[in-house]
């Protein structure tokens, strides 16, 4: 964070993207399958000066369906990317100003349900379906992800 007359300001600080690269991570969200790295290059047009260049990673799932959750939903036709979504950072951080320490998030726009594209593997994913057993119907709950439903 850097701090201006009391104002707390949120710096994008990555981390490096190999061990022996000079290139950093911005943004990893595995929920919409995308990266985002920067790094400093020489200047085409001026080679003594360096420029920031950030690349952009989109993997696309294919098979993804609407809701995530439901097999039988249809299958996801649109995918949209917005660059403050991505990069929001909604864990709060303490920070320190005059002497005292507050908690602060650093996006103001946490509260809203984020779109997945595709399963986040450490978050549990459930589906309910009716199981036909004796002639009886019941509905039955399912794993949709199990490395991430039951501890190995």
């Amino acid at each position: 964070f850097l701090l201006d007359a009391g104002i707390a300001y949120p710096v994008l600080a990555g981390y490096p993207w190999d061990s022996g690269d000079q290139e950093y991570v911005l943004v990893n969200n595995k929920c919409q399958c995308v990266t985002v790295t920067s790094k400093f290059v020489p200047s085409k047009e001026n080679p003594g000066e360096e420029i920031l260049e950030r690349n952009i990673r989109i993997l696309v799932p294919l098979k993804a369906r609407e809701n995530i959750s439901d097999p039988m939903s249809p299958l996801r036709t649109t995918f949209v990317y917005r660059m403050t979504e991505l990069c929001k950072k909604c864990d709060p951080v303490e920070i320190e100003l005059d002497g005292e320490i507050y908690q602060a998030q650093q996006s103001t726009s946490c509260d809203e349900p984020e779109t997945c594209y595709t399963y986040n593997r450490d978050k549990c994913y459930t589906t309910t379906f009716p199981f036909l057993y004796r002639g009886e119907t019941k509905n039955v709950q399912a794993v949709l992800t199990p490395a991430s439903c039951y501890a190995s």
